[in-house]
Formats: C-alpha cells, sequence, structure tokens
C-alpha cells in the first residue's frame, strides 16, 4: 500500500512536470470592481454574473473597456468568442499599454484578431512595444486551429521581468525573452489591460483590401473569466504589489514545459505566417534579439518569397505567385 501511494504521489509530480504551469483556475475579475468602460454607450453590456461581458461594433461606434489599475507583470486572460460570419475589417483587441500615461514613449502587449473572410481562417496577430519603439514593431500573425466564432477560447498574456508568453488555450504560441541587446524596447513600465473591438478597414483584413461592411453588422464579440493576477501599482506609493500567489504562478508559467514547447513547435510550423525576424524587406538584418530558425526561415520563404526573401515586389519573379506551403497535416496541437 505505501508503495502504491508513493508511486501515486511520484506520477502526479510527473504529470506536472510534462503539462507545466497551466492557466486554469486562476482568480476570476468581478467587472464592475476591475474594469471601467472606454468608450461605446449601450454597445457594452455587462451581464448579470458580473464575470461576462458584450463588445458590439456598429455604425456608429465600436466599444471597450479598460481595467482599473495599472500592473507591472502578471498573468493577464480572457475567454473570448469572436463575432460570427462576415467579418472582415473587425478588429477585436486585447492588450496592454501605457499610451495614455507615455505619449511618446509607451510600452505595449498585443493579441489582436484581424478579421475574417467568410470560409478563410481567422488570424491573429501579436506585437509588444517598449519604450515607443513604434518604428521597429515586432509583429507575428497565424492562422488559428479552430473556429474562434463558435465557442469560447482562452487567450493570455504572461508578462515578467525577463519573458513575455502569448498562450492560445494554454499552448504557448510565441515566447519572447528579455535581452540585453533589446534595450529599452522590452515592455517596462506599468501597464493597463485594455479589450476593445473597433473598425480597422484601413489595414486589417489583406493590408485593407477587404473593409468592415456594416450589412453584416452588429459586430459581436462576447468575453468571460476575466484573469487580472498580477502586481498592482499603488497609485499613491508607485510600487508594484502581487495578488497572493502572483509572484510563484509568474514565474511557474514563464517555465514552458518541454510538452509545452514541443506544441508550441508544432503551431509554428502549421500556423505562423508572418515573423518580423525573417521579413528581409523591412529588415536587411534581423533585429538583435531575433534567434533564426533556418527551417523556419524556409517555409516562410516559400510561404512569401517577397516578404521573406527580400525580392522587392516590383522585380517579383511570375513563378513565385500563388505558391504555398506544404505543411504535414498530420500533427496536431
Amino acid at each position: 500500500m505505501e508503495t502504491l501511494s508513493r508511486f501515486l504521489v511520484f506520477m502526479s509530480l510527473f504529470a506536472g512536470f510534462v503539462s507545466g504551469f497551466t492557466l486554469q483556475n486562476l482568480p476570476i475579475a468581478s467587472f464592475e470592481e476591475s474594469y471601467t468602460q472606454l468608450f461605446g454607450d449601450k454597445n457594452l453590456f455587462v451581464h448579470k454574473d458580473g464575470k461576462s461581458v458584450r463588445l458590439t461594433l456598429d455604425e456608429r461606434t465600436g466599444s471597450g473597456f479598460v481595467s482599473n489599475d495599472l500592473y507591472l507583470h502578471g498573468l493577464f486572460s480572457a475567454s473570448i468568442k469572436l463575432p460570427s460570419d462576415y467579418s472582415a475589417g473587425v478588429v477585436v483587441a486585447f492588450y496592454m499599454s501605457n499610451g495614455d500615461m507615455y505619449e511618446k514613449n509607451h510600452d505595449e502587449i498585443d493579441f489582436e484578431f484581424l478579421g475574417n473572410i467568410r470560409g478563410k481562417e481567422w488570424r491573429i496577430q501579436t506585437n509588444i512595444y517598449g519604450n515607443g519603439s513604434t518604428h521597429l514593431g515586432r509583429e507575428e500573425r497565424s492562422n488559428l486551429w479552430f473556429d474562434p466564432t463558435e465557442d469560447y477560447h482562452q487567450y493570455s498574456i504572461l508578462w515578467s521581468d525577463s519573458h513575455i508568453i502569448f498562450f492560445v488555450d494554454n499552448v504557448p504560441i510565441r515566447e519572447v525573452k528579455r535581452t540585453a541587446s533589446m534595450g529599452g524596447d522590452f515592455p517596462s513600465k506599468p501597464m493597463s489591460l485594455y479589450t476593445t473591438i473597433w473598425d480597422g478597414s484601413k489595414w486589417a483584413t489583406n493590408g485593407g483590401k477587404y473593409g468592415v461592411n456594416y450589412k453584416y453588422a452588429p459586430y459581436v464579440t462576447q468575453l468571460t473569466d476575466l484573469v487580472l493576477h498580477g502586481c498592482a501599482v499603488d497609485p499613491i506609493e508607485q510600487f508594484p504589489k502581487c495578488d497572493e500567489g502572483a509572484d510563484e504562478d509568474i514565474r511557474a508559467a514563464q517555465e514552458i514545459s518541454p510538452s509545452q514547447r514541443v506544441k508550441m513547435g508544432i503551431f509554428r510550423r502549421k500556423h505562423m505566417t508572418y515573423s518580423y525576424c525573417y521579413d528581409r524587406n523591412r529588415y536587411k538584418v534581423a533585429l538583435p534579439e531575433c534567434v533564426v530558425n533556418p527551417a523556419e526561415a524556409q517555409r516562410l520563404r516559400v510561404h512569401d518569397p517577397v516578404t521573406f526573401g527580400g525580392i522587392p515586389r516590383r522585380h517579383r519573379n511570375r513563378k513565385h505567385r500563388g505558391k504555398r506551403s506544404r505543411v504535414d497535416g498530420t500533427e496536431s496541437i
């Protein structure tokens, strides 16, 4: 019996090691206590449970909300269901920023959902800015492996003094490690958490080729299970005070487990369509924090030889038009 007990304890610990830290069971924030409406009048609706929110975009306006507190590091999460049907040009953003406080040297950590042409996969964009480094931009874009309009899916940001990790349903899709070469470009000042829906017709879908068509309005996105699990900055003392257990959870979440790292690799091979680290038209030499993966570089170059091969568009060879990478469909996340 004692041997069996020890075995079960070992298996429990081993399972925890393999699966890594999970973002489940984090404390859910009450909307009324934790957030304030940013814009949108009646286009923002809080459900009776106080934990679910509906944001709407129509011909009049979009809508959005912001956290009451500023945070310096933490785990920030929401389960989101995106607008269904034709939603080209519609942008849903879940992000952190201090742009209202630091107009010229703000920090930002972004999740952006870039609308959908019916029948196509939704695209998700992640980005970071530090100290106003908007002239650089560190975007990555990917397709999602599910239809985000059919059900809620969890999107999470981990931000520590050394890591930024973007998660989708507990799968890490992007990891940014702070390096000395980044200098002040790594977000380092307290930020608020924002969620918005708005008209991004000029750029969001196929570079602005497809804009918002209000024939399909209203566009509705729904959110629940809002998490603000971090170090809130005291407005008087200007000193961050962590929620109970937040420091420990932040440290645990930034340690990506072996199984999570495998899933992240699969995601990037199958679904990532753009990374600034491989954009040779934009950056002749990759930014210093980039770790270039030759296989990843080749896949993206086949996918888009102009962007990732550094070929000027006016010289693009006709034989490359319409060419796409082939990805083994046997892997799954």
